[in-house]
């Protein structure tokens, strides 16, 4: 692996926030390309926000994925490591075994809990807050984990915690997740970059 820099590949499914502070943090490092944003919505509004970023963005259907094209898109680029933020569709073992230790995912809630198949955005929020609510739990956050190839269960890289008030309900529950990706997402994703790929932080020359 070459230890001059990383070309990453951000898969998107939806709005694009999180993609975006990624695009904006990594602008103008030295050491981290964001080269494609790909998407398997063609309406995305993570689309428009690779566009305003200048980042070039591809629209893919889920046979695509399967069939290997996503996988030899990325190879074509010369991709080494893949950034998940809000992307739905499950990832096949063949993209996975492509990037070993090189695919973080985002997920919003403390893994193990409030993950599985069908559990993204509002479904974890509201699976949330029915559990405050039944008193059985007292917090949620956000975490970062490597992607194997199940739902949710590959190894943690990073897990941020914030106490949850008796009274939130899933619009609440929400918030508080937005205020943990907002501060740790963009942070975390380029340390995993430089640490998975061995490239020192600019940063701290």
């Amino acid at each position: 692996m070459a230890t001059t820099g990383a070309r990453v590949a951000i898969l998107a499914s939806g709005a694009g926030t999180n993609a975006e502070r990624l695009m904006r943090a990594a602008y103008g490092m030295p050491d981290v390309d964001i080269v494609l944003v790909a998407c398997n919505r063609p309406n995305a509004g993570v689309l428009t926000r690779a566009e305003g970023c200048g980042v070039p963005t591809w629209v893919f259907d889920r046979s695509a994925l399967l069939s290997g094209e996503v996988e030899a898109r990325l190879r074509a680029l010369q991709v080494d490591f893949v950034a998940l933020a809000g992307f739905l569709l499950k990832i096949p073992e063949g993209l996975v075994a492509a990037f070993p230790g090189r695919m973080l995912n985002l997920h919003p809630s403390l893994l193990p809990a409030f993950g599985g198949k069908g559990m993204y955005g509002h479904h974890v929020h509201r699976a949330v807050a029915e559990a405050l609510a039944a008193g059985s739990v007292q917090e949620t956050g956000i975490t970062l984990h490597w992607v194997d190839a199940e739902y949710d269960t590959g190894a943690l890289f990073f897990q941020a915690a914030v106490a949850l008030d008796p009274a939130d309900d899933a619009e609440a529950v929400a918030k508080r997740i937005q205020r943990l990706e907002s501060e740790h997402y963009a942070p975390q994703t380029l340390r995993a970059i430089r640490e998975s790929l061995s490239l020192s932080d600019p940063a701290a020359g």
